[in-house]
């Protein structure tokens, strides 16, 4: 997810006329905060995270209050407040005073593209506000979504019965839902989720509001600029490793990393897209960082990037792994000089870090380069297996995987009883 909350979201809703929660941000003046107290009774306070980041109630960083003392309280404690976000901790920017809709009823709604039909789906229930995976399968229904026709009401009334839905707001429901369609197909929409969807009382009937949206947005369509969005929407925390690498931009040769596992121990040179989407998935939270230091860097640049690496993650790591396909212009040995010239001298300085280097590659220079690796490796005494672009990147990526196991069960030790005889 790119985006989540009512401050952001809010937009998205106001596209299609879908009632959603009033809101101020963290900036508002004591007067404002009573004036929507006194419309609304409770206020909501949320913590800003920039990302898809949920999961906020379970760990308790969401408080109801219902007075203006309780919300700056509210506010002092959550806007810089940390949540765990896969494997890193991510830091709020502020806050949100969201209006506070009484319900006995909360939806989970979302669109998405199935995983296992290979079609668009929406996926309803009427016991939203938890985790929806944990949801036994008679409380929730998905259905695939015809793209020529949208969704249609009958099928919104069919999974609401289906589930056991009250009746008296089925209606409201099957009267909204269907816009959201427009979203998703016009706006670059790749998944919106809205959990909860409160039913709020309104006379003798009921109006779904929005109180929680996420969304994710396919940035190679252009229609997902006519929102509107800031650009801050797609800014994500940075850690200082991922900032001293792309302090390194430049035209020539990419510098792009992503923290994945900061207590991974595979540290992996990743070199074009390709590599990137393989070694990713396949090293899965091994990997320390994803990276794609393709493009033809220069020798100086390469040495920068790899001198970095090491400082921050040499230490820990049982396995430097070089990975890439056969390079149409990336110099191979201009880019395994820099890294290994690193390596060279981060270990004269710091001490020598026993690790097992695997290297998968091809391309250019590449035997000229793989023996430059082969003379430091030798000369530092450590070791080493390296693949050619005949081998499949998924089977060096899956030896990497084995050596990493094998290094950290007995591997270092075996190395070291090695070492110690000869």
């Amino acid at each position: 997810m790119q985006i989540s909350g009512i401050r952001f979201g809010s937009k998205l809703m106001d596209l299609v006329d879908f009632p959603r929660a009033k809101f101020l941000m963290g900036s508002a003046t004591k007067d404002e905060i009573q004036a929507m107290l006194d419309q609304s009774g409770k206020l909501v306070v949320k913590p800003l995270f920039y990302g898809g980041v949920g999961k906020k109630g379970k760990a308790g960083l969401i408080k109801i209050v219902d007075n203006v003392h309780d919300a700056l309280l509210a506010k002092e404690e959550l806007y810089f407040a940390e949540i765990p976000y896969g494997n890193k901790v991510i830091k709020a920017d502020g806050v949100n005073y969201e209006e506070f809709i009484p319900s006995d009823l909360e939806v989970y709604f979302s669109i998405s593209d199935s995983t296992i039909d290979r079609k668009v789906n929406f996926t309803i229930t009427p016991y939203g506000g938890v985790d929806i995976e944990a949801l036994p399968t008679d409380k929730k229904v998905s259905v695939w979504i015809d793209p020529l026709i949208g969704i249609k009401s009958f099928d919104i009334t069919n999974a609401l019965n289906d589930t056991g839905c009250p009746e008296q707001f089925i209606s409201p429901l099957v009267q909204y839902l269907p816009r959201l369609w427009d979203l998703y197909d016009n706006f670059g929409v790749t998944t919106l989720e809205l959990n909860p969807i409160r039913l709020k009382k309104q006379g003798n009937s009921y109006i779904p509001v929005a109180c929680d949206i996420k969304a994710a947005f396919d940035v190679d369509n252009p229609t997902w600029k006519r929102i509107g969005l800031p650009p801050s929407v797609f800014q994500t925390d940075v850690s200082p490793f991922e900032a001293e690498i792309n302090k390194l931009r430049t035209y020539q040769g990419q510098s792009d990393v992503v923290e994945v596992n900061p207590n991974g121990s595979i540290i992996p040179f990743m070199f074009g897209g390709g590599a990137n989407s393989a070694a990713t998935e396949t090293l899965g939270a091994k990997a320390i960082f994803a990276s794609d230091f393709g493009g033809n860097p220069p020798y100086e640049k390469m040495y920068e990037i790899s001198r970095i690496v090491f400082e921050n993650w040499l230490d820990q790591a049982n396995v430097l792994l070089l990975i890439g396909g056969k390079a149409n212009n990336t110099d191979i040995y201009v880019t395994f000089k820099g890294i290994f010239d690193a390596l060279r001298d981060h270990i004269a300085k710091h001490g020598k870090k026993d690790i097992y280097t695997v290297i998968g590659r091809g391309g250019p220079n590449l035997i000229q380069g793989m023996f430059h690796a082969k003379d430091i490796l030798d000369t530092l005494n450590l070791p080493y297996k390296m693949f050619g672009y005949d081998t499949s990147m998924i089977q060096v990526l899956e030896f990497a995987k084995k050596i990493d196991d094998w290094w950290a069960k007995s591997g270092s030790a075996e190395y070291k009883k090695l070492n110690a005889k000869s």
